[in-house]
């Protein structure tokens, strides 16, 4: 069975907050990124397997901001595939606290092999292993 979203529930830690008290901008994107990783378990797999020579840098990535999260608040993270191509992978994440928006955003990933340091990324198809286990 192909997974295509995950929905979890974390609470807000002191660190992740700025010296105004609220969550530091930065930190959605790790949300979203911790999301991700949680998806690709779920469909049995790794996004950075051991000796894989494939890596998934990110090429797009952005969010909105409609309400802050504070030191302690529960809130609720859901992440689905949005669109696969052939190389590349788009999630679209949300964040809600007591079903209120509170920011949404996007990611685009590329499928890369690896090459030796300081060699230039050259984009590769997705492999079926992974198109079979992850859907948009």
């Amino acid at each position: 069975m192909a997974v295509s979203e995950y929905r979890f529930t974390r609470r807000v830690q002191f660190y992740e907050t700025d010296v105004a008290g609220i969550v530091h901008f930065s930190w959605f994107f790790r949300y979203m990124e911790e999301a991700e990783h949680a998806l690709w378990r779920e469909a049995g797999l790794s996004i950075h397997p051991p000796d894989s020579d494939i890596g998934w840098p990110r090429i797009a990535s952005s969010f909105e901001f409609y309400r802050p999260l504070r030191f302690e608040d529960v809130f609720d993270v859901h992440l689905r595939v949005a669109e696969m191509t052939k190389k590349t992978i788009r999630y679209e994440c949300t964040l809600s606290k007591n079903d209120e928006k509170i920011a949404s955003g996007s990611m685009t990933i590329a499928c890369v092999r690896k090459k030796p340091q300081g060699a230039k990324l050259q984009g590769i198809e997705i492999p079926r292993e992974i198109t079979d286990r992850i859907t948009a």
